[in-house]
């Protein structure tokens, strides 16, 4: 590892890691073990119930670099690696860099048990100052429940109820997710 803080440019030219993966705060680069395969399967179970259900003009994109454009270019700076993300069709053709912030619709984190300080207070304050529109909070405790956290203007994220059961929605767009689905 470079012995200085990371732009966003200098992070992508990393590439991955036999570790598990990383994601860069403030310039520096953190290593985050595998999530185990609960996980990861439910983020695959979602990402199958949401693909029969997105408008033509979103996709979905599983565990890949985001940069949060949280720093001017040049300064140290922040990618996240979400587990899901809803973003413009468009933006997937791009090969040459990292998806962006003003990419996203929606980003998705499943919760567990070595990230729920993270996923609800650390990410959750860090999407919103990227401006990403909708954050959802999947959290795969029995029984799975999820948090739908949409902007407030400048004031970050108005979060609802966290819902189990059946989480229905049209904003941002039409979509029914079977949360209880998720676990294998």
């Amino acid at each position: 590892m470079p012995g200085h803080l990371l732009t966003i440019e200098e992070y992508a030219s990393l590439g991955g890691t036999d570790l598990g993966f990383t994601e860069l705060m403030e310039g520096r680069v953190v290593t985050s073990p595998g999530s185990g395969r609960r996980h990861d399967m439910a983020a695959c179970l979602l990402a199958g119930q949401l693909e029969r259900q997105l408008p033509l003009e979103l996709a979905f994109v599983l565990g890949t670099d985001l940069d949060l454009r949280l720093a001017p270019r040049g300064e140290p700076g922040f990618a996240r690696r979400p587990d899901l993300l809803v973003v413009e069709r468009a933006a997937t053709a791009r090969v040459d860099d990292l998806l962006r912030a003003d990419d996203v619709v929606v980003v998705v984190e499943i919760a567990a048990a070595g990230s729920r300080r993270t996923d609800y207070q650390v990410k959750h304050d860090e999407y919103a100052d990227a401006g990403i529109p909708h954050y959802w909070i999947v959290d795969i405790t029995e029984p799975v429940s999820l948090v739908a956290c949409g902007r407030a203007g400048e004031s970050g994220y108005r979060d609802a109820p966290a819902v189990t059961g059946v989480f229905t929605t049209d904003v941002p767009f039409p979509v029914k997710i079977d949360l209880a689905a998720l676990l294998p």
